[in-house]
């Protein structure tokens, strides 16, 4: 989701500035970032299949820790960052257009989509290793990535507003819920690998909701990482995670101080991606302004 925004508002600025040419390099970027990311899954699953039983529970364990350590980077980079990401991003095209080097965006698109897509990767193979219902996982998979694409495409054509700051802190707390899943589940299987074998006592009887093999249990244990018969440690951890990061995400931002008293409308705006691309609006008329802007009050 993050890469398609940031591929749609470069994409859109380029659109605006006629640049076609540069439009047509980043995407050149793009591609090749795609294809290095599902090449980069294919080979780890096929590395997955072909370890005996418990090194498969060791590479999910360090798979899942490896997605949670890079979606919580992510989700706390755009928590700081989410304000400025539209202007920082337009400056970054701007300055690489001023230079004449259309190289500049090839590299901005192909890292961006690379760093994004890597977590994708890594994030879907923990998950789809949480479910074990291959078909539901494949099915979720492509309807995110389908609703990811189109967003970014609304936003490249400008039928799209979406107020930035709030579109990251609710997909944040998301994702915050999420990777305290894949904490329970990566220790659930450090367990079965042999790593963790302390608080292994039950702790809660959850059968009630994840009853193998049914749709509601793939998904309950996919997305969320919930177990059947969770143990100590696997709650503990979950909950561990789970109470900062929401306290982290639900806590109100600071509003940024007005460096001048200049712009005191603008001091708590919230950045948006505006529809037609972004053009600009019309400003409101200054109060106590006449003819002239003189002051008819002598």
């Amino acid at each position: 989701m993050e890469a398609a925004l940031i591929v749609g508002i470069v994409a859109a600025f380029l659109g605006q500035q006629g640049r076609r040419d540069a439009l047509r390099h980043m995407w050149i970027g793009v591609a090749v970032a795609v294809a290095i990311c599902i090449a980069i899954g294919i080979a780890l699953q096929l590395i997955s299949e072909d370890l005996p039983q418990r090194q498969q529970e060791g590479l999910e364990t360090v798979v899942g820790a490896i997605a949670v350590v890079m979606v919580t980077y992510m989700v706390l980079w755009m928590r700081r960052h989410s304000r400025d990401l539209k202007r920082e991003l337009e400056a970054a095209a701007g300055s690489a257009l001023a230079r004449g080097s259309s190289r500049a965006l090839v590299v901005m698109a192909f890292l961006a989509v690379l760093r994004e897509g890597f977590e994708t990767v890594v994030f879907l193979l923990a998950t789809f290793h949480a479910s074990g219902d291959a078909t539901a996982s494949w099915l979720g998979a492509v309807l995110g990535i389908l609703l990811a694409v189109v967003l970014g495409y609304g936003i490249y054509k400008g039928g799209v507003r979406i107020n930035l700051s709030r579109f990251f802190r609710i997909t944040g707390i998301v994702l915050v819920v999420i990777a305290a899943g894949l904490v329970m589940t990566a220790f659930h299987t450090a367990n079965e690998a042999g790593w963790v074998n302390f608080g292994q006592t039950q702790a809660l009887d959850l059968s009630w909701l994840v009853r193998t093999g049914t749709p509601l249990s793939s998904f309950v244990t996919g997305v969320f990482g919930i177990q059947p018969y969770p143990t100590w440690t696997e709650l503990i951890a979950w909950l561990a995670y789970l109470v900062p990061m929401l306290t982290i995400m639900l806590w109100p931002p600071r509003r940024p101080t007005v460096a001048s008293a200049s712009a005191p409308a603008t001091a708590g705006a919230e950045p948006t991606i505006s529809a037609h691309h972004g053009e600009p609006q019309p400003e409101p008329a200054r109060q106590g302004a006449t003819h002239g802007g003189t002051n008819p009050a002598r």
